[in-house]
């Protein structure tokens, strides 16, 4: 191909204009990489999270793509998975729909060709080259481009997110090769935060957690001048890697279809970090360090590289030539203020040329001889990763500009590139949350005086209800005490509704009220965000300190007394509008009040549609610990007239004692938006709808499925009396008793809480025995194996104490029976899973393991082909789930 303004040529040299297949207007790479991808058809309507979490045959198959077309869902379904292997793009050709890529690795191998960069002939790896076909492998950042160009605003936040728990380098400016039109993308890395150890110079170190887009820290970039026969990425990955362990954080060469030619992705901007753990045998740097790489040659990505030397405290610059068009391009940045240090290879390129050029730069770019280095293939690589590191800890220690992603986002507007974050509607969201939280000084001011409804009314309202459902199973319930409940809710519910709603409830019930589904979507992300640093917990103690409450004096605990201090969030809102609806439907129930006056008879069908939106939404209060009936079941009324006909519905529940991954679990499963940790996360129990694909609900024999967090609601007490216990056992069988699947989820090969046995004994008795999968997580080291077959019933036998003592609540007159003795636990049909540990490595710069990931994908194809076999009990439409929410 000579030059950009020759007519594109396929393989065969036709001319695209002459063939009557294709227009005559000749489409720019972009256009044909989107096509080859199969992903033109989201240039107007992009793609959605919703459409990438669809559950569809696919997600039954561990399979590999077969056609460029295969490549986005492939990369998608493993990034949701948090799968260390989605960047790889290889196809498996002409193989059975099933097969796995192992079965034609010989083939696979055939299909890929390789640089050879000792060959004069083979193409620059920078250059463009023709377009791939069908058959041959994409370029894995290309194909991310293609991607995160198709996507929505909330997609690519997800895709981004994933990406750096599985320790990619990040997209930071995505380039359009197409209009030059480049865009900055902060809000796709507004959900990311961190925890590192922090170290003052003097006083006490302490892990500090952070959004990245917020923190401060000093950025380095590292670019291409021209040609350079070292690579930059693999230069990032040594020095980002403690010890002898090879981190490929960035993309690089010697990956597999890393010599694929870039197509679209030359001018793609990188973004990585380096945080502190406190271990002296990791730490490679006393404090974070913001790392930037840019793809593609200066030249040619001027804006890109100005940007780079506006934000960064020092710049890398690797190239094998200094010519004079290189020469004036540096020549122009004598004004700034940013280090300047070169990475040569002079046997490749002109020596005296680039040593002329250099002597010329240094009263320019205000540098010396310290700040050239030189690498050639004799260097040693650890020696020469040592001394970069060195040079970055000397601009570490003195003073030096230290940005946020957000003070780069300002600068790259001033260069005039595009900012993601600067749509209206997403400045229309931010602007609400901020009205709402700009009144929020103190949580729990803000809760007694705005959220009026929660605490001691509903707390109250809550146990009277308790009381008044016990009587309705008493043999002989006294007229007079069932009156006096009555009376008692009553007054207690028109003391809610004499209320109004706060000016900040109103503003929240607006901002879920936009017509503008993105507008919406926008203002919740908004809220999670703006909650949470404005509301964090007063108390930070070690998560086993805070799950169990102890029995008082007498025996009894307070049951509204927190589990753990609750943070302010988004369902505190919600909660409020369901409080307005409960209070105001139970008055016209009673005949209170006249059905014509309500007021808020519409907040279900608002809280129905964030549900499909794919918001998880709480299903038991976590400040009073029982489910308010009336806003659930007026929800799923909503939900079921907002689906039609496609309400058939699974339930799929996971209890646990908080800490033993179970959140993270299902997150990884499917997508979900679960809240994760000890300390800081909500204690109910929440819902999130996941959509089934038309084409595969009929062989699922569901359209949706429901999916239920306990959370913190099982404390894990060992107590097996108490009303904390009876609450506990009580919430778990609720839970358990909705639900077609329930995963229960251990740490330890001993740890079912007795609430659950409680609940399994309840279960039992009743005939509904949910599929049952029992899931033992390692939540310390990747290292330690599975238990032995022979030590699958130890693990499902409890201590003796905890299943006499759940038997004898149940009044179980033939006392005794050890758990795995139960019908449901057949050690031989793989209810027991062994889940490796999360991590690979050391946070916070761990990867997820792969071995997790993997694991985590066969559970989840149990479940659903479970589901598909009819093992999960008997699916359920949404108006029978009301049914069994109202009965249990």
């Amino acid at each position: 191909m000579e030059g950009d303004d020759c007519e594109f040529r396929y393989g065969d040299g036709t001319n695209e204009a002459q063939d009557n297949d294709f227009p005559t207007v000749e489409r720019s790479r972009l256009q044909e990489m989107l096509s080859l991808l199969g992903l033109e058809m989201y240039q107007v309507q992009k793609l959605s999270l919703q459409d990438s979490l669809q559950i569809s045959f696919d997600s039954m198959k561990n399979w590999a793509p077969q056609v460029p077309k295969d490549l986005p869902w492939n990369f998608l379904r493993k990034l949701q998975a948090l799968n260390a292997d989605a960047r790889n793009t290889t196809m498996v050709l002409d193989v059975l729909p099933d097969a796995r890529p192992v079965e034609k690795e010989s083939q696979m191998e055939e299909e890929i060709i390789y640089w050879d960069p000792a060959d004069d002939l083979a193409a620059d790896i920078y250059s463009f080259s023709e377009l791939p076909t069908p058959d041959t492998p994409v370029n894995p950042l290309d194909l991310l481009c293609a991607l995160l160009i198709s996507s929505d605003s909330f997609l690519q936040q997800e895709i981004v997110l994933k990406m750096a728990l599985c320790q990619f380098a990040l997209p930071l400016v995505l380039p359009d090769s197409e209009n030059h039109y480049h865009t900055f993308l902060l809000w796709a890395m507004r959900g990311i935060v961190r925890t590192w150890w922090s170290q003052p110079p003097r006083g006490v170190g302490s892990f500090r957690e952070d959004s990245v887009v917020l923190s401060r820290a000093p950025a380095f970039a590292f670019v291409r001048m021209d040609v350079s026969s070292n690579s930059k990425s693999q230069l990032l990955n040594a020095v980002l890697s403690p010890g002898h362990r090879q981190w490929d954080c960035f993309w690089h060469r010697d990956l597999n279809l890393g010599t694929n030619a870039r197509e679209i992705s030359d001018g793609l901007v990188e973004i990585s970090w380096f945080f502190p753990s406190g271990r002296e045998d990791l730490d490679i740097f006393p404090e974070p360090v913001t790392f930037l790489n840019l793809r593609g040659d200066i030249g040619s990505h001027w804006l890109q590289f100005k940007l780079l030397t506006e934000i960064s405290s020092a710049v890398f610059i690797l190239t094998d030539n200094i010519s004079k068009k290189e020469y004036k391009l540096l020549y122009s940045m004598k004004e700034s203020t940013t280090k300047y240090y070169f990475i040569l290879s002079p046997y490749r390129g002109k020596r005296n040329t680039n040593l002329r050029f250099l002597n010329k730069l240094i009263p320019v770019l205000k540098i010396d001889h310290s700040h050239v280095l030189v690498k050639v293939s004799s260097t040693d690589s650890d020696s020469f990763v040592k001394r970069i590191r060195a040079i970055v800890g000397n601009v570490l220690r003195a003073p030096c500009r230290r940005v946020s992603v957000e003070d780069m986002a300002h600068a790259a507007r001033k260069l005039g590139l595009k900012v993601d974050e600067d749509c209206e509607e997403c400045q229309k969201a931010k602007d609400r949350m901020e009205r709402i939280t700009r009144k929020i000084k103190d949580s729990d001011a803000y809760r007694r005086d705005e959220l009026r409804l929660q605490g001691d009314p509903w707390r109250k309202a809550a146990q009277v209800e308790k009381e008044f459902c016990q009587l309705q199973w008493a043999v002989d319930p006294p007229e007079k005490h069932r009156a006096e409940l009555r009376r008692r809710l009553l007054e207690l519910r028109m003391q809610q509704n004499s209320h109004d709603p706060s000016s900040g409830v109103q503003e929240f019930i607006s901002g879920i009220s936009s017509p503008s589904l993105s507008e919406k979507q926008y203002f919740l992300r908004w809220m999670e965000w703006g909650l949470a640093r404005v509301a964090q917990p007063r108390l930070r103690q070690p998560p086993e300190t805070l799950l169990t409450l102890r029995p008082k004096h007498g025996g009894a605990t307070d049951l509204g007394e927190p589990l753990w201090p609750e943070p302010l969030g988004v369902e505190h809102f919600l909660r409020e509008m369901g409080q307005f609806y409960e209070a105001e439907s139970c008055l016209v129930e009673a005949g209170r009040l006249p059905a014509g006056q309500r007021r808020f008879a519409h907040f279900p069908g608002l809280a129905s549609e964030l549900l499909l939106t794919g918001l998880p939404l709480e299903l038991i209060d976590g400040s009073t610990l029982s489910m308010p009936v009336r806003w659930v079941t007026g929800l799923l009324k909503e939900l079921h007239v907002r689906l039609e006909r496609r309400s058939r519905l699974v339930v799929l529940s996971a209890l646990g004692v908080p800490g033993t991954g179970k959140s993270t679990l299902l997150n990884t499963m499917f997508g979900l938006r679960f809240a994760t940790g000890k300390s800081c996360s909500p204690r109910g129990a929440f819902m999130q709808l996941i959509t089934v694909a038309e084409g595969f609900s009929q062989d699922l024999g569901c359209d949706h499925i429901l999916v239920i967090d306990s959370g913190g609601l099982i404390g894990g007490a060992l107590t097996s009396a108490g009303d904390r216990f009876e609450l506990e056992a009580s919430l778990a069988t609720l839970l358990m008793g909705l639900s077609n699947v329930t995963v229960i989820s251990l740490a330890e090969t001993k740890d079912i809480p007795a609430a659950i046995l409680h609940a399994f004994l309840r279960l039992e008795k009743t005939g509904h025995m949910p599929n049952y999968q029992f899931v033992y997580q390692n939540l310390h080291d990747v290292s330690v194996p599975g238990p032995r077959p022979r030590d699958k019933r130890q693990l499902l036998d409890p201590p003796g104490d905890l299943s006499r003592a759940a038997a004898q609540m149940e009044k179980q007159s033939d006392g005794f029976r050890a758990l795995a003795g139960l019908a449901f636990c057949d050690p031989e049909k793989q209810h027991i899973w062994h889940i490796p540990g999360l991590w690979h490595g050391a946070p916070p710069m761990a990867a997820v393991s792969l071995a997790y990931s993997e694991a985590i994908f066969e559970l989840k194809r149990c479940l659903l082909e479970n589901i598909r076999n009819g093992l999960s009990n008997q699916n359920k439409n949404i108006q029978q789930l009301i049914e069994l929410v109202r009965r249990l």
